[in-house]
């Protein structure tokens, strides 16, 4: 699966693609989001449904956004599970964000690949980043860690799951017909993602004021899920 967004006044569209999950929701100054997409295939991703879910493939949901002359873009996964759960860093797990910055916006000019390395210790992870734009070779170091190159910023590690929903609210809508959503209920609320995070200037997309297409992939090595 595949899904494309903008970062302002546009809606997304739907696309297949051999990739394990993806997400469909993005932040938008100025316009709608369309949906998250944790647990999307469910056969393969929900425990409801697989007693043994590709988690670490599991896309829960991609933002971007514009501010200060840079782009943000943020791809959760993995999520949300409880504090106490570790993160699901996965060397067989090929993590891509596309960004589309020219017309008709479902090829990418820019492919930014993310994998993961284990070092000697139980906890002692790395993460290789290639594509990245403005930036010559891969950007490499520890995760938890603010990795820089020619403006660059990128970290990937545990975040405080960012998306707020009241899923009681929303199943009591559904059930009697009318709105019982409330915004002090957050089923989200004390629960973590993993996070791929960038901060890239906007004079590296070359997209000053311009609007772009975003979106996320997931593909496993050693076959498509």
């Amino acid at each position: 699966m595949r899904s494309f967004f903008r970062t302002v006044g546009a809606r997304g569209l739907a696309a297949g693609a051999a990739c394990a999950a993806l997400s469909g929701l993005l932040l938008l100054p100025a316009d709608v989001a369309e949906s998250a997409d944790h647990l999307d295939p469910p056969t393969r991703t929900d425990a409801g449904f697989d007693t043994t879910p590709d988690i670490p493939a599991d896309i829960a949901d991609v933002f971007a956004w514009h501010s200060n002359g840079t782009t943000k873009i943020a791809m959760t996964f993995a999520g949300p599970v409880a504090t106490t759960a570790p993160t699901y860093y996965d060397r067989d797990v090929l993590y891509k964000i596309n960004v589309s910055t020219q017309a008709p916006g479902t090829s990418p000019e820019f492919v930014i690949k993310f994998r993961f390395g284990k070092g000697q210790g139980p906890n002692d992870w790395g993460v290789r980043i290639e594509g990245l734009p403005g930036v010559t070779g891969t950007l490499e170091g520890p995760v938890e860690t603010t990795l820089t190159a020619n403006g660059v910023k990128a970290r990937v590690g545990l975040y405080d799951e960012p998306f707020f929903f009241d899923l009681i609210g929303f199943r009591e809508t559904r059930s009697f017909g009318t709105i019982r959503i409330r915004n002090d209920r957050n089923f989200f609320d004390g629960q973590n993602d993993t996070a791929l995070v960038l901060e890239i200037p906007d004079t590296n997309l070359g997209t000053i004021g311009s609007n772009l297409d975003v979106w996320g992939q997931t593909l496993r090595f050693g076959g498509n899920l």
